[in-house]
């Protein structure tokens, strides 16, 4: 059905080509008001608190937000909707912005023949999961900035991505695009409409899910490791070629058959991916961080922005990684990671940004490029040479696209082998580098700096809080858990209604837009990491709570699974379920692991039988491209087993405690939940797992009880025994 609509939509768009062309581009006539006049000129997007939105606020474009007044006039005024999706950091959406939507005649085309509709991405996850839908099954790919042309009730009939003023190289361009689609809309509409309604019923077919039968085991794991083996780069680490993307969750996917099978190419290749990314352009070797992607295979050149989700799961990979192997330099790296976030991405409150361009100074990567005379101006010649040598800095210039002479730092080796070739000490080299490196960060701190999206994002807060408590505890570092609950305060006490439900937006002292899956899932995966790293009920309790509503509200009791949106949430074209887990993991693959841990501390295996229920839902797509579905898998692993679950009975703060959790912490070991039991007869730990009760220290000593399989061993108060109970 599929192709079918492919065949129709390329029918179609010949029919509209070869239509009757307007005379010529149409007048100003059509343009808002506010164009004219000396004084800056603003449309509706001006009262909005997307970052997004307001960056198109003074377009001449007479855009609308998403909502029914951009409906009905369409309809009052029998006009299509002209739909543009994309968020504030997007390199292409200021490209299209700037040839485009500031354009005068694109804009009066525009206002004269549609009702224009902007939309923020990361505002309005569930329209842009829809529509980039269309898009895909309609052009094969997608990607931002999105565009759609659809009917006033919702219906699409066109759908592309960038699209220039003029036409070139075989891409249509406004100039041309706009008069077809507006002449199709007067002349051919019954044709239009008979698309539009195909293609909405294509999308609801494509939506319309059912299990497979039977949840997917221990050979789905193992398939989808099989094909990150065969796709994995030997050469430059990570999976296919260019471009290149971090998808951290497939590394630990990757760390968790290297545990369960001893497959050392698992561990292999997450360490090598980690260790080429840090090398790479990807990082930012001067503020820390990674950038978005890699536009090559080798992670030199990248896409410069920075995204909140990117910082978290790779420093989770990192987190993981440095447990796995105990080797300092993934804990170093991660500790850089948290740095950049601290310091460049934190509010005042505590709550964590959610992006910074790729673009400074209408330059994609221009904050972070460097001339070989900029460096050799800045450093002493001794300095100069070497970090031009190291970090592979030419007169010529390794970036060409950044203008004459730019540079992208880089290393080509581990600072070791850079240390060898240059008959260097390795801990020397650092030394002598670390001068230079902090003078030209502070240089560059007085460049004009990328633009920052300071919007709070519930669910990509939820990811930073649940890398910040991982570390915490792995690394043993209170700092990092006093910052991951400070967000999730933030989170308690401004991103929330009254009735406790959850917002998704937060910026400028105003929330707004109701949660969707992914904000309640990532949330209650940060408050799990919460609970087991201070042992705090009130985080637990809370999972709990978020972990009620969401089934309350997104729980799909007839096929299972959660939808994207709520049950009372503004209706679209399709209620979506996505368990594809891309640059962020799927709000299905994450709340399934948190209904395993759930079920697990509290002993209900209610929850189990709802992550089960998610696995049979989308076992038949991730059958057919299970590397597409690796943080699913990853719970799929942690219910396969082995895994444990461990009561440590005692004084919170009493030494033989810690010291029982040190060693387990000191164990990789991903698929285990860890619940604390104190002596304390009245702590609400015996309300939430009420097993917990028979648990008790001995004698005033701390112990652990350890389970695997549901079945329990006897009280361990050594923590060489209960590691060697824990690796069985």
């Amino acid at each position: 059905m599929i192709k079918q609509t492919r065949v129709f939509l390329a029918r179609l768009l010949l029919l509209l080509l070869l239509a009757i062309s307007c005379s010529g581009p149409a007048d100003s006539a059509g343009l808002s008001e506010r164009t004219s006049g000396k004084e800056p000129m603003s449309n509706r997007l001006i009262n909005e608190k997307s970052p997004y939105l307001l960056q198109h606020a003074h377009n001449p474009v007479d855009w609308f937000p998403w909502g029914e007044a951009a409906f009905e006039k369409a309809r009052q005024e029998d006009k299509p909707i002209f739909l543009s999706i994309g968020y504030s950091t997007c390199h292409w959406c200021h490209v299209m912005e700037r040839e485009s939507f500031e354009d005068a005649e694109v804009a009066a085309l525009l206002n004269e023949h549609f009702v224009s509709i902007k939309v923020d991405r990361e505002e309005r996850p569930d329209i842009d999961g829809v529509y980039m839908t269309v898009c895909q099954m309609l052009t094969g790919s997608g990607g931002w900035p999105l565009t759609v042309v659809m009917t006033p009730d919702k219906q699409p009939f066109y759908a592309g991505t960038y699209f220039p003023k003029h036409g070139m190289y075989g891409r249509p361009g406004m100039m041309e695009l706009l008069p077809q689609l507006a002449e199709a809309w007067g002349a051919k509409r019954e044709m239009l409409l008979e698309g539009a309604a195909e293609i909405t019923a294509a999308v609801e077919r494509g939506s319309a899910m059912e299990p497979a039968g039977e949840e997917p085991g221990a050979e789905a794991v193992t398939a989808a490791f099989n094909l990150l083996v065969r796709t994995f780069d030997e050469q430059h680490g990570g999976f296919g070629g260019a471009p290149k993307f971090p998808s951290p969750h497939q590394l630990l996917l990757c760390l968790r058959q290297w545990k369960k099978t001893g497959d050392d190419r698992g561990l292999a290749m997450a360490e090598q991916t980690l260790r080429a990314m840090r090398r790479g352009g990807i990082y930012d070797h001067l503020g820390f961080g990674f950038h978005r992607y890699s536009t090559d295979e080798r992670w030199f050149a990248p896409h410069f922005e920075k995204m909140l989700y990117d910082q978290a799961m790779i420093a989770l990979a990192l987190v993981e990684t440095y447990q796995a192997t105990g080797r300092e330099e993934h804990r170093t790296v991660a500790e850089e990671v948290f740095t950049y976030v601290f310091r460049d991405m934190t509010s005042e409150d505590g709550a964590f940004y959610s992006a910074e361009d790729a673009d400074s100074e209408g330059v994609e990567g221009k904050f972070y490029l460097w001339t070989a005379a900029e460096i050799r101006e800045l450093l002493p010649e001794d300095q100069a040479k070497l970090v031009l040598d190291v970090f592979n800095v030419r007169e010529d210039g390794t970036f060409h696209e950044g203008g004459p002479g730019a540079n992208i730092l880089h290393l080509t080796g581990s600072l070791g082998q850079n240390a060898a070739r240059l008959k260097m000490d390795e801990e020397a080299l650092r030394k002598k580098l670390e001068p230079a490196m902090i003078k030209m960060f502070q240089v560059r701190e007085g460049r004009i700096h990328p633009y920052k999206d300071d919007k709070v994002l519930a669910d990509w807060n939820g990811l930073m809080i649940a890398a910040l408590a991982r570390a915490a505890r792995v690394f043993d570092e209170p700092g990092l858990l006093a910052a991951a609950e400070k967000a999730m305060r933030f989170n308690r006490e401004k991103m929330r209604t009254e009735k406790g439900r959850l917002l998704h937006r937060w910026r400028e002292g105003e929330a707004g837009i109701d949660g969707t899956i992914d904000d309640y899932a990532f949330l209650v995966w940060g408050l799990l990491e919460l609970y087991e790293s201070s042992f705090d009920t009130a985080h637990l309790e809370d999972a709990l709570t978020l972990n009620r509503q969401m089934l309350d509200l997104f729980w799909d009791e007839g096929a299972g699974g959660f939808f994207a949106t709520a049950d009372d949430a503004e209706p679209l074209i399709v209620r979506q379920k996505e368990g594809y887990d891309g640059a962020v993991p799927s709000g299905n693959s994450v709340a399934m692991m948190n209904l395993i841990r759930l079920g697990r501390i509290t002993a209900d295996p209610k929850l189990e039988q709802k992550a089960a229920a998610i696995g049979r839902l989308f076992a038949d797509q991730l059958n057919r491209a299970p590397s597409g579905f690796t943080q699913m898998l990853c719970a799929v692993d942690f219910a396969v087993g082995p895994s444990f679950e461990v009561v440590i009975a005692g004084r919170r703060d009493a030494e033989d405690t810690k010291q029982l959790l040190r060693a387990i912490e000191s164990l990789y070991l991903p698929n285990k939940v860890v619940v604390f039991r104190p002596e304390n007869e009245q702590d609400p730990i015996l309300a939430l797992a009420p097993y917990t009760a028979a648990q008790t220290s001995r004698d005033g000593a701390a112990v652990a009880y350890v389970c695997r399989g549901y079945s329990c061993r006897a009280p361990e108060a050594d923590p060489q025994k209960v590691l060697e109970l824990l690796s069985e």
